[in-house]
């Protein structure tokens, strides 16, 4: 499973879920749904949202212990 700071970062950075899904060219429910969890991005949308909010990817996305 993998956990995600998204929301947390994205709050910080006052960007909207719109905001960020338009900068990672994807729908804001695929947003809503990996801020929830229930949703696994691909590497290349992890990759972009890292590039969007300036971190490395390991600090917004990690595996989650068993």
């Amino acid at each position: 499973m993998l956990k995600n700071k998204g929301q947390e970062i994205r709050a910080r950075c006052t960007m909207t879920q719109e905001e960020l899904a338009e900068r990672g060219g994807v729908t804001r429910q695929t947003i809503v749904a990996l801020e929830k969890g229930s949703y696994t991005p691909s590497l290349l949308l992890a990759m972009n949202i890292a590039e969007e909010f300036r971190m490395p990817i390991e600090e917004i996305f990690s595996k989650e212990e068993k």
